[in-house]
């Protein structure tokens, strides 16, 4: 009790209580008031009942000594708070130094356990800068856990728990990896185990409760997330293979279980998994599908994503299946239905492993797939194989390097009509193309120049949908758009800012989107397909060809591929335009012969 403080108790004037309660408000101590936050005393006045205190957010405040016991709370001098006060500039030199041992001593004034947000009032504007904050935090939370110093959650509406300094590097292990409360959060825990396995050799209960949980976890969440459940059984396979005692009973869970239940959903949901935890996954097709595991590994190989087709075309060519890998695709490539990163990896391949199916009719179908992207609704799938096509110099030279001059021709005349790059980087393309093959050079006019566009024939109700498009993209998009951009900007540090950066390339996006549309809609020629000429194909003619298949060539916007309608500028409808009854034309890699043709307007 305080040497002024104890008479009046003495005396009988105070109760004991009251007086423990104001000698904690005596000069130099320190307290906490909800609204100005943490506080030193400076100077009191027991018989005019006055202290006065320095606090956080109101200094030099004079209270009633009534007033400040009801309003404030007993701080530690040794508290987070009150070492704010006397010690920041250590504190801040701490942030910089030790993170770890600045959300330590943090936590340890807030009884080992924090939310997130509560961190964070905490350090930002005075302790860590608030400009720098979100790289401090990242950074700290990677030594936090490199340490062991407290359990890190996923998510935001987790607490932030200090660790037991007595607890074994085992058990914080396992105390890492039974908090964790998501498929992430729990392959993260698995990967630290594995990498101190060391704590766990010889340790058989353990590691068999490790292997439970994970079969567990994966039974009860793979329907939700089965490419992060597929990563956790592949970790629990890593695990076991350094492990001198763990063995799977007939019951336990395995890859290849997963994969033969799931089918063709497995390719869609590996994409965010890292390249050789998806070789592990492929390699288990054998084991899931016996004899037919070729077939389904490329059954998803155009679903998979960059990573993972790259490593299923290695371990085919590995395995001696290369023969399937390039028949499956010649026959996309040649039916134009290979997708964008299938066609990119054929590309940058082209002098290993795609040699044998490198040729002309890949840039074909590059072009196709360009075109129908362009055409599509939605946002560009093929921004990244437009690109490499731009920007790799010695592509279109290797893509005509075998061709004969009528395929050479062909490819030319494809991308000379070509609508999907700009005027300047066509003219470029172009060039390109007469240097590797100069009997091209008579698809430019003779000073060089282009042929002027008179733009392109489509159905009203295309134009009419094409317009809609773009008033949504203007008056929807483009603006929340905008909104997103204010919002990242809005979290600091431009130059890393991943938010602010996505939200502006994708503005680029829009902005070209929108201009593309503006001219194509300039340009347009309406019609309704009435009264066609039937003696030949023509645009607005349904094509019958024997065998029952039937196509038809409409406009540059009206394409439906479930229904083989097809634009007229595709590959497929420029070869028919002129044909007759009688006359053959290469479909999807196999010659058919016209049957019949008719009006698609017949009215």
């Amino acid at each position: 009790m305080h040497p002024d403080v104890a008479p009046l108790v003495e005396a009988g004037r105070i109760s004991q209580e009251v007086g423990t309660r104001l000698s904690q408000l005596a000069p130099g101590q320190y307290c906490l008031h909800k609204s100005w936050g943490a506080g030193k005393v400076t100077d009191w006045d027991i018989r005019s009942g006055k202290v006065t205190i320095d606090f956080e957010k109101n200094e030099d405040q004079t209270m009633g000594l009534q007033l400040a016991i009801a309003k404030t709370e007993v701080l530690a001098a040794d508290h987070f708070r009150a070492q704010k006060l006397e010690a920041m500039e250590e504190l801040r030199e701490l942030s910089v130094s030790d993170p770890v041992e600045l959300v330590r001593r943090t936590l340890q004034s807030n009884g080992g356990t924090m939310k997130i947000d509560q961190l964070e009032r905490e350090l930002i504007g005075s302790v860590v800068p608030e400009e720098n904050y979100k790289k401090w935090w990242d950074g700290a939370k990677k030594l936090l856990r490199a340490s062991r110093a407290a359990i890190v959650p996923t998510k935001r509406t987790e607490p932030l728990v200090l660790r037991d300094e007595n607890v074994s590097p085992a058990d914080s292990l396992l105390q890492d990896f039974d908090a964790a409360r998501d498929f992430k959060a729990k392959a993260r825990a698995l990967e630290a185990i594995i990498k101190d396995f060391k704590h766990f050799k010889g340790n058989t209960e353990a590691q068999e409760a490790i292997n439970q949980s994970i079969d567990d976890s994966v039974r009860k969440g793979m329907k939700l997330h089965l490419g992060q459940a597929l990563d956790l059984l592949v970790g629990r396979d890593e695990l076991m293979a350094v492990s001198d005692v763990m063995e799977l009973d007939a019951s336990a869970l395995r890859v290849s279980d997963v994969i033969a239940n799931e089918g063709a959903r497995i390719g869609a949901e590996l994409g965010s998994l890292p390249a050789a935890r998806q070789r592990m996954v492929f390699e288990a097709y054998p084991a899931a599908f016996g004899d037919s595991w070729v077939k389904e590994l490329l059954a998803i190989f155009d679903i998979v994503g960059p990573r993972g087709l790259a490593e299923i075309a290695k371990l085919l060519i590995e395995a001696d299946e290369e023969a399937d890998l390039y028949t499956f695709l010649r026959r996309h490539i040649g039916g134009r239905i290979l997708g964008a990163d299938s066609l990119l990896w054929v590309c940058r391949e082209r002098k290993k492993f795609a040699e044998p199916v490198f040729d002309v009719e890949v840039g074909n179908a590059i072009l196709s797939l360009l075109e129908r992207d362009v055409m599509d609704d939605g946002p560009r799938k093929s921004s990244r194989l437009q690109s490499y096509f731009m920007e790799d110099r010695t592509l279109i030279p290797d893509l005509l390097e075998k061709s004969d001059v009528n395929e050479a021709r062909s490819f030319a005349r494809k991308l000379h009509q070509s609508q999907i790059f700009a005027e300047l980087d066509r003219k470029s393309l172009m060039a390109r193309v007469i240097k590797a093959c100069p009997a091209t050079q008579e698809l430019v006019n003779s000073d060089g120049a282009e042929k002027k566009d008179d733009g392109v024939i489509s159905s009203w109700d295309s134009i009419t949908k094409r317009k809609s498009d773009l008033e949504d993209l203007v008056t929807n998009q483009i603006p929340h758009n905008r909104e997103e951009i204010k919002v990242a900007r809005s979290y600091g540090d431009l130059r890393e800012n991943a938010e602010y950066h996505m939200a502006k390339d994708y503005q680029k996006v829009l902005m070209r989107r929108q201009a593309d549309m503006e001219i194509s809609l300039s340009s347009v020629q309406g019609t309704d397909f009435s009264n066609v000429d039937t003696a030949i194909v023509k645009i607005g003619t349904i094509v019958h060809f024997e065998g029952s298949v039937v196509y038809t060539v409409l406009g540059a916007w009206d394409s439906d591929t479930d229904n083989n309608v097809i634009s007229y500028l595709s590959e497929l409808g420029d070869s028919m335009l002129g044909l007759k009854v009688g006359d053959s034309v290469k479909v999807q890699s196999e010659e058919m012969t016209i049957a019949k043709i008719e009006a698609y307007n017949k009215g």
